[in-house]
């Protein structure tokens, strides 16, 4: 198999440099590799996975195994509160409980298909599938990109996932991924398969005349149209060369790049290092940049531009159906189904408005298109078209920014605030660093320059590594109502048609990872990113141009473990992913609220209360045998039925939030261990046995009911230990009891004569149900087999939003059902030992005689 692999890739490198012309092709290499082994996941439990695809990676291989198997067709039917889920996400970790994205369709065909079915960009959205028995999936740097990407493994979704429960039941989950990173290791060649060979843009900085500021007079042209190209001869190289036309007004941009002029003061230019590149029909070239500071834009236009016709076979008339397309894409390889931006190069240059930091890849591609019946089809066309061209990216001077480079741009220092979240932190302008983290005023930053009485102000600040899973907190406040508009943008100068979030006093953007509050005076501004990606962000203010602002306006702008304080319904932990390399919090919500950051009620105030009630008062049926054991004289016994309502009444108290006596663990501990030992004490009970023989019993069962209180106390599996260790108990007493007083007699040997053997089987049979008709009330001990099943039913039933009334009647159907086997216990003399009474005799102290 592995032969046959090695000769399909040697056949595909072949075909790709015969068609292409790539010069070099060799098989990816494994950059890096880890696995995760058998992850217990409990229920609402979750937890992240941090993976880094470098930049020259090909391919990455995730394999994960659970012990589960969820069936994709029926995954909307399920309830999410108890789907177990994997998600990944890039830059940061995901929340599909705010995504509202559980189940993505594009890539549940994949797992069920192998094939997309067309090209997908899954780094834009989060990707969620359930669980699988065994899940393979092969993504390439065509469908994702390099960079941060976190996994998120989730037993269940909703609500109820961070709230606070009495009990934490349900199913858990057993998984291990591994994941194998694939990439090229030689220079300028990538691509799925390696086998793409990627020109590297040589670029230099330069300045521009100021009294000629606009990018567009500088470099931009327009191609007149193809049909002047003349008719070759027969058997001769003919080449059409189209000289550029210097262009001094606004052009019209075609596909989906915008029309907009660009003044700058300095410009990095960039070129191709061969002087033309020549493609054949369908034929591309891929070129890769790096922009390293933020910019407004960049354009790719072409120098030169050639048809070279080497044939005299095809028909040369007109070629106006010639497109040199152009293709860009951030961070992953250009497709002509998937990129982000496209133009026809031969007739206007390619603009990227507002691009993110980091590397782009450009794709040229010839295309000969002919119109049939009103729509365009390619067709094939001897020949290669040849070309040059010139990238470039206007830059501002410090501290201003904009397309005109005269709007205000300001960094962000960051400063560590005391706390014991390990991101938690504030930013300020330079030269306030001393200032605290109430924010800093805005009337000495804003701009003045505006473009129709609309100003704008940049502010650029960086999330460190390691904090993708804190929020970043942005707030705006002054003494009247704000007319400003806030848009965020993460690696990239925004623009009024190029953000990611936006808030003003009345609206905000409705996505998923952004949370804004809501201000009926309007003098405020405030909202969250959840989930901040780590990097640059740049956050920028649309406001009035009117300097003399009376009104004094502060902004604010931290990094947060919690969004909200967790609305004070909750207390904020931290946690670190599965590789330690990033921190992320989380709200831990009461009782009764729930949701990511505790604004979700699940329980409303009055039924706080009457549940409170049910599980407090229900304790009180630990009166019934504790008042029998006392009778009794039971007074170990009636020492621990009483301790264990007592102690469960304070533990629900303390749990429902009324009062804690003592700390919420020790309560719990009390509350099980003590619930455990009065059903095991109430079998050993009716054992009747010596008293050094119960002690011995009775501490060997303390032991056992302690420990499975201290690691497990909740689990549901505990009832049926507590009731098999219970009956253990009572079959020794009964062993030791009936061992020495023979109650029951049993023949020591058989006799070979099977008459005679029944016989005997039989007399012990009737002796050892005349003895338990003289030990027991057999009607009370079923009834207390009866509530003891009413108990465990309870037990298994309960459940997070029904627990309290389900425990209650647990509480109730317990301490009755030991009150029913205490009961049945017979007073009757026979099984006592008899003793002759004692008795005087008067014995004659004269002689009989006569």
């Amino acid at each position: 198999m592995a032969a046959l692999n090695l000769r399909l890739l040697v056949l595909l490198c072949s075909w790709a440099m015969a068609t292409v012309g790539f010069s070099s092709c060799q098989a990816p290499s494994v950059v890096s590799s880890f696995s995760r082994h058998k992850v217990w996941l409990g229920p609402y439990d979750w937890t992240y996975l941090r993976v880094e695809l470098p930049p020259w990676f090909s391919s990455v291989a995730i394999n994960f195994v659970s012990n589960v198997n969820v069936d994709k067709e029926q995954t909307k039917q399920h309830p999410k509160s108890n789907l177990p889920l994997v998600c990944f996400r890039g830059g940061s970790p995901p929340i599909p409980d705010v995504s509202g994205i559980h189940f993505d369709d594009s890539l549940s065909k994949f797992v069920l298909s192998g094939s997309f079915g067309g090209a997908s960009n899954l780094s834009v959205i989060d990707q969620c599938i359930p669980f699988q028995k065994n899940l393979s999936v092969t993504l390439t740097n065509e469908l994702i990109s390099p960079g941060i990407w976190y996994f998120g493994f989730f037993n269940g979704l909703g609500p109820a996932r961070t709230q606070s429960k009495m009990i934490n039941r349900g199913k858990a989950y057993i998984f291990s991924i591994s994941i194998v990173i694939e990439g090229c290791s030689t220079m300028g060649v990538w691509g799925p398969y390696c086998n793409q060979s990627v020109n590297m843009i040589p670029c230099f900085q330069s300045s521009i005349d100021r009294h000629s500021r606009n990018l567009l007079d500088l470099n931009m042209y327009s191609w007149g149209s193809l049909n002047h190209m003349a008719q070759a001869g027969e058997d001769k190289e003919v080449n059409y060369h189209l000289s550029p036309k210097w262009m001094t007004t606004k052009y019209k941009q075609v596909d989906n790049n915008t029309s907009m002029f660009v003044t700058a003061e300095n410009l990095v230019t960039c070129n191709n290092t061969i002087e033309l590149s020549c493609l054949r029909n369908g034929e591309s070239n891929i070129y890769a940049v790096d922009i390293v500071s933020i910019t407004s834009q960049f354009v790719v236009s072409l120098t030169d531009l050639r048809f070279n016709q080497t044939s005299s076979t095809e028909n040369v008339g007109n070629f106006s159906g010639i497109l040199l397309m152009s293709y860009a894409r951030y961070n992953a390889m250009p497709l002509k189904s998937l990129h982000d931006y496209s133009t026809d190069i031969s007739r206007a240059p390619l603009i990227v408005n507002s691009p993110k930091v980091g590397r782009w890849y450009i794709a040229f591609q010839a295309v000969n298109q002919t119109e049939a019946n009103g729509t365009m089809q390619e067709t094939f066309l001897n020949g290669s078209l040849c070309f040059s061209f010139m990238l470039q990216v206007p830059e501002c001077s410090s501290g201003k920014a904009g397309f005109n480079c005269t709007w205000e741009a300001h960094t962000l220092q960051r400063a560590s605030k005391n706390s014991a979240v390990p991101f938690a932190s504030y930013y300020l302008p330079d030269g306030e660093l001393g200032s605290t983290d109430a924010g800093f005023s805005l009337d000495n930053l804003l701009s003045n320059s505006s473009v129709g009485q609309t100003a704008w102000t940049y502010f650029f600040f960086n999330i460190p590594t390691g904090a993708a899973g804190a929020n970043m907190h942005v707030r705006l406040s002054s003494d009247t109502k704000l007319n400003y508009g806030v848009y965020t943008k993460f690696s990239g100068l925004l623009s009024m048609d190029n953000w990611d979030y936006f808030a003003n006093s009345t609206s905000s953007s409705n996505d998923s990872m952004f949370l804004a509050s809501d201000d009926s005076s309007g003098k405020n501004i405030d909202f969250y990113v959840l989930s901040a990606r780590e990097g640059t962000w740049c956050i920028g203010l649309e406001h009035p141009s009117n300097s003399n602002n009376k009104y004094q306006t502060t902004m604010s702008i931290w990094l947060e473990g919690c969004p909200n304080h967790c609305s004070h319904h909750g207390a904020c932990r931290n946690s670190i992913d599965e590789s330690g390399l990033t921190f992320y919090s989380y709200c831990a919500c009461d009782r009764d609220h729930g949701g990511f950051d505790c604004s979700n009620e699940l329980v409303t105030h009055k039924g706080h209360i009457w549940q409170s009630i049910f599980l407090v008062a229900s304790n009180a049926a630990a009166i019934l045998p504790a008042f029998w054991a006392l009778r009794q004289k039971a007074f170990a016994e009636w020492v621990l039925f009483t301790s264990s309502g007592i102690s469960s009444g304070l533990y629900h108290a303390c749990d429902r939030g009324t009062w804690c006596v003592l700390s919420f663990h020790v309560l719990q501990f009390l509350d099980f261990w003590l619930s455990f030992m009065a059903v095991v004490s109430t079998f050993i009970y009716m054992a009747t046995i010596d008293e050094a023989s119960k002690r011995a019993i009775h501490t060997s069962i303390s032991i056992l009911t302690a420990l499975l209180a201290a690691t497990g106390a909740t689990r549901s599996a505990n009832i049926a230990i507590v009731v098999a260790i219970g009956t253990a108990g009572l079959l020794l007493g009964w062993f030791l009891e009936f061992s020495v007083h023979t109650a029951i007699h049993c023949p020591l040997r058989f006799d070979l004569n099977m008459p005679e053997r029944w016989q005997n089987l039989r007399s012990w049979l009737q002796n050892l149900i005349r003895t338990l008709q003289k030990r027991f009330h057999w009607l009370y001990l079923l009834l207390g087999f009866f509530t003891l099943a009413l108990a465990a039913a309870c037990w298994t039933l309960e459940a997070n939003e029904s627990y309290w009334i389900w425990h209650s009647f647990w509480h109730i159907t317990i301490y009755t059902s030991s009150f029913f086997f205490l009961f049945s216990m017979r007073t009757n003399e026979s099984n006592e030992q008899q003793e002759p009474a004692y008795e005087l005799t008067r014995q004659d102290s004269l002689p009989r005689t006569e």
